[in-house]
């Protein structure tokens, strides 16, 4: 069985570029996977030659993606990873919130993959 887990990342960029990054497959192939592509609600992601499909399930424009994994979908499986942001009015700053579901011994290092990915991100929009 496998467990939520939720992190929080603060980025100091605009919701607009935020929403590319995360809500067009051009976006998300710079820095979640290696290429992304799109077709009607499944979205197929490219990691080193590997592909693995998720179904969009949510899409908010400015607020919100949520996607299940074919693999999870096809087991009856009720897993998801989401991305959810938001801007703090008085600050401006964006806090990016991640949810996604792990093996209990893979917690740590899906965290440091998160971490990661985040990182790639910061550094491509300059935030």
């Amino acid at each position: 069985m496998k467990e939520k887990i939720e992190l929080e990342f603060l980025l100091k960029t605009s919701l607009r570029v935020l929403d590319n990054m995360i809500g067009s497959p051009s976006g998300l192939s710079e820095w979640f996977a290696d290429n992304v592509t799109v077709r009607d609600e499944m979205y197929s992601f490219e990691w080193d030659g590997t592909i693995e499909e998720a179904r969009l399930l949510t899409k908010k424009m400015n607020s919100k993606m949520k996607f299940r994994w074919i693999e999870d979908e096809e087991n009856g499986d009720d897993y998801y990873f989401e991305m959810n942001f938001e801007i703090d009015q008085m600050t401006g700053i964006v806090s990016l919130k991640i949810v996604d579901f792990s093996e209990p011994d893979d917690i740590e290092s899906a965290k440091m993959l998160w971490e990661q990915q985040i990182n790639d991100l910061r550094r491509i929009i300059g935030a």
